[in-house]
């Protein structure tokens, strides 16, 4: 008996003791409509044993919003993306990252082209679509018709029946996907243009949404003539967005309406983050290896969702429609796009009250080669021309000049008090339109600065962004004023917290001070932006405006 016990003990130790020395760990964050797939295609290749190096491999898949996990990427290199915010401290940067859109890993790469992988496969896809109530769909030709953005941009514009919304792109790739899509074909389409463009991306304003299943709720839901006009009529949203609202039978089912040419789908890039050890990559790339297949491919099937190819698996819902899907959208688009128009959708939807100071001294008169020889001045002003265009009639603006002396003592001069457009929208242009430099004026920076600051918190407003925007091309040149700390130890004793007013900075060629203007900046909130070639000013402008900060409620 001992010798039996004995015997069963030993074979109960060699069968349960450690069969590996090491493990390599690994943590992978999906998208939340992924994670059910990855991390059950995970668990099943778990169970083969399979070994890095002779260490047993274990994986751990958890679900997040991409917006979250972009956010603590950009966290961990101390900086933010527009728009995103800052992360939670409950989302940290995973050894795998699969968001639902490429579009995330290329905003990060603009802000830090190592920051995630130059390289990262797509292992599902889903079509972005713009979802409309079937009945809706069907008084524009769904589903028989194939349907292109002309055919339906001047019914989203124009058509006050016809509410549209859409999930806050900054957060939302597929409503950023169907936002570049709308305001491409509004800016390439005859009489287009950035009116047109503009125009757009007011249309989605009307029913903006923070998030998904908000947007989700407003469409209608009853066939009755009142709720269908009252509801949302049109939306963008992903193919499996649209299929998980229909999954819950709502009383009016929405249609996946496919648009030519197709935005760019949500394409689940599996990114495999640097910096990692030899051994977690090797276990990333042998996981990536494993989310294919047929088996895969159902499980995405059975979410909603598209392998990487754009087939479909066992149990995919067909939709009515889904055999007029455009071909698939190109390639992600440079990230300089999706900032430009991110930045024009801030721009538009942010309400504003800005008092705009422009740099009149003798510098501002040198020709920019690169403009066909106009002067920094006409390069500017035009800038600040297009941007005005983009306000809308809510907005309060303010125009100012500066040198030196150039309002008796004052460095300063008014030429349109801050106001609101509705009221003053063709003196600020005519104010405009008439700048010149004074040829023989030098730079008065820092007076004009505490002025213009002073002027803006006066008239604080709650229910808007208070901001003073300076465009200079040169550095302080008023040997009478202010020093720079002065400046700085004024501002600090004029700010309050209760009234928040953020300067932001504009740079314009090659003989501005960045270091200068960024401590002013950094004094007060907002941002320093330098446009060494000039004729760059328009996305700088935009990228400037899309900076303020979001309005506290």
């Amino acid at each position: 008996m001992l010798a039996v016990l004995t015997a069963s003990w030993g074979g109960y130790r060699l069968l349960s003791g450690p069969r590996c020395a090491t493990t390599v760990k690994l943590s992978v964050t999906a998208a939340t409509e992924l994670k059910p797939a990855v991390d059950a295609t995970a668990k099943q290749w778990i169970a083969t044993e399979p070994r890095i190096n002779g260490s047993c491999v274990s994986v751990t898949v958890t679900a997040a919003d991409s917006a979250d996990v972009a956010a603590a990427v950009a966290g961990r290199h101390q900086t933010t993306l527009n728009g995103v915010g800052q992360a939670s401290g409950k989302i940290s940067a995973p050894d795998v990252w699969i968001p639902d859109s490429g579009t995330w890993l290329q905003r990060l790469r603009a802000a830090g082209p190592d920051w995630v992988p130059a390289d990262a496969p797509s292992v599902a896809r889903s079509p972005v679509v713009l979802a409309m109530p079937e009945p809706i769909a069907a008084t524009v030709g769904w589903p028989a018709k194939k349907l292109t953005w002309n055919d339906l941009l001047p019914k989203l514009t124009a058509d006050s029946k016809l509410r549209t919304g859409i999930v806050e792109p900054n957060r939302d790739a597929a409503g950023a996907s169907g936002m570049l899509a709308m305001a491409g074909a509004a800016s390439t389409a005859p009489g287009g243009g950035q009116p047109a463009t503009v125009a757009a991306l007011r249309a989605l304003a009307t029913g903006r949404s923070a998030l998904r299943d908000d947007l989700l709720a407003r469409f209608p839901r009853s066939t009755d003539a009142a709720s269908m006009a009252a509801g949302l009529a049109a939306a963008p949203l992903s193919e499996q967005a649209v299929i998980g609202y229909n999954s819950s039978q709502p009383p009016v089912r929405l249609a996946p309406v496919f648009l030519d040419p197709a935005p760019l789908p949500m394409d689940y890039p599996f990114a495999v983050m640097p910096g990692l050890s030899g051994d977690k990559t090797n276990a990333a790339r042998a996981l990536m290896v494993t989310l294919a297949g047929n088996a895969y491919r159902d499980r995405l099937a059975r979410l909603g969702l598209r392998a990487a190819d754009g087939s479909v698996g066992a149990r995919f819902p067909a939709a009515p429609g889904t055999d007029l899907a455009p071909a698939p959208a190109p390639s992600l688009p440079d990230p300089t796009v999706i900032d430009r128009v991110l930045s024009t959708w801030t721009t538009v939807i942010s309400p504003g009250r800005m008092l705009a100071v422009i740099d009149v001294s003798g510098s501002m008169l040198e020709p920019v080669p690169t403009a066909g020889g106009a002067t920094r001045e006409q390069v500017t002003v035009e800038s600040a021309r297009r941007g005005v265009a983009l306000f809308d009639d809510t907005w309060a603006v303010g125009l100012w000049t500066f040198s030196t002396l150039l309002d008796g003592p004052n460095d300063y001069r008014q030429l349109a008090p801050i106001g609101l457009l509705a009221n003053q929208r063709q003196q600020l242009l005519a104010g405009l339109a008439g700048i010149q430099p004074k040829k023989d004026g030098d730079t008065g920076l820092y007076d004009t600065t505490l002025a213009a600051y002073k002027t803006v918190q006066q008239g604080w407003d709650p229910s808007r962004v208070n901001s003073v925007l300076i465009m200079t091309d040169g550095k302080n040149e008023d040997a009478h004023g202010l020093s720079l700390d002065q400046l700085v130890d004024e501002l600090k004793k004029t700010m309050d917290p209760a009234r928040p007013v953020v300067v932001i900075a504009i740079g314009i060629g090659d003989g501005v001070s960045e270091a200068e203007l960024k401590r002013i900046t950094d004094t007060t909130g907002g941002g320093t932006f330098v446009a060494p070639d000039p004729s760059k000013m328009a996305d700088i402008f935009l990228k400037a405006i899309a900076l303020r900060p979001a309005v506290l409620r």
